[in-house]
């Protein structure tokens, strides 16, 4: 009888210690795609800053677009330059109505796509919602060497991704991308 190999593969860490160890906090940027929440009424966005704030991470800026697809992608843009961003979360638009027009929005500025992210949530997010979680755009891709995720404007949504997805990788994938410069390391 012939034993089995032994295998040699590192055991994965468990997803809570994956984020331990960042030189810094990452820093996030929010901005809430919607005609209609704003302020205190962007719960989904509030969410997304309560939410990476307890992680131990920082919200560097917060914004409101309206679903117009140039706005959103000015926006964006300025996110993008600034300095202390490593991270963009778009809030909103990834749905099929006609006004949900986040990812063609955000297209042009995609400089490499990561599939994985939608793909993962979707498989999570049938879970909860079934069928329907096809129905979502949730994504992410890198410009301008950070991360940018669009996620759905639900909290539901907002909350299955951040601590499902993200949070556990945050710090993994901004190191990936160079971002903590090799002072901080």
């Amino acid at each position: 009888m012939k034993r089995a190999a032994k295998s040699t593969a590192r055991p994965r860490r468990p997803a809570a210690h994956r984020s331990s160890g960042a030189p810094r906090p990452v820093g996030c940027a929010i901005i809430t795609a919607s005609d209609t929440r704003r302020g205190s009424e962007d719960t989904a966005g509030a969410l997304i800053e309560r939410l990476v704030t307890q992680a131990g991470h920082c919200v560097t800026t917060r914004a409101w677009v309206k679903d117009e697809p140039a706005a959103l992608r000015r926006a964006a843009r300025a996110a993008l330059g600034r300095a202390g961003v490593d991270v963009l979360i778009v809030t909103g638009g990834t749905g099929l109505g006609p006004r949900d027009r986040t990812p063609e929005a955000l297209a042009p500025l995609a400089e490499r796509h990561v599939p994985g992210f939608g793909e993962r949530f979707r498989a999570l997010s049938a879970e909860q919602v079934g069928a329907a979680a096809w129905l979502s755009r949730a994504g992410a891709f890198v410009a301008r060497g950070r991360l940018v995720v669009m996620l759905p404007g639900s909290r539901a949504a907002v909350e299955l991704a951040l601590e499902r997805l993200l949070l556990p990788e945050l710090v993994h994938a901004v190191r990936m991308l160079g971002r903590f410069d090799s002072t901080e390391e």
